[in-house]
């Protein structure tokens, strides 16, 4: 099961190798400056933005790959009945969201909160992720 770490001035998400294989890539590495926000979400099919992209996605049983929607790509190693963290990233960053899988309710929060403790860039104006903007919509 994939699990996120931070590694120096780096966060990674580190798979699997049936995960790799599945998602077709390694593993997840952006800098803790292109953190934006950290939240945890309950319902997993929550988390999912877009539409698969590249990886696999069995609805009901797992997502693992990639996402595009307008506002970019998303990358997603989620199961159902678990508590998924979701780390939004600034817009530079090579994806806008990254949203793991926990085991339960307490590791998903404790790995959240130390994300949020690492990450320089946190933006603390919300508590909770923010939806994609509508193609129509101006700044």
């Amino acid at each position: 099961m994939a699990r996120i770490h931070t590694d120096g001035d780096r966060l990674v998400i580190r798979l699997a190798w049936w995960e790799k294989a599945a998602a077709r890539r390694g593993d997840v590495r952006v800098p803790l400056t292109a953190v934006r926000r950290v939240t945890v979400e309950p319902d997993w099919w929550r988390a999912l933005r877009g539409t698969h992209r590249r990886g696999i996605c069995i609805p009901g049983k797992l997502c693992i790959g990639t996402r595009g929607h307008p506002d970019g790509e998303d990358f997603a190693a989620v199961r159902p009945g678990r508590p998924v963290v979701c780390v939004e990233l600034w817009p530079s960053a090579l994806f806008r969201l990254l949203a793991i899988s926990a085991r339960a309710d307490p590791e998903a929060e404790a790995t959240a909160e130390r994300l949020r403790r690492a990450a320089p860039k946190i933006d603390r104006s919300t508590p909770w992720r923010q939806p994609l903007p509508v193609s129509e919509e101006s700044e």
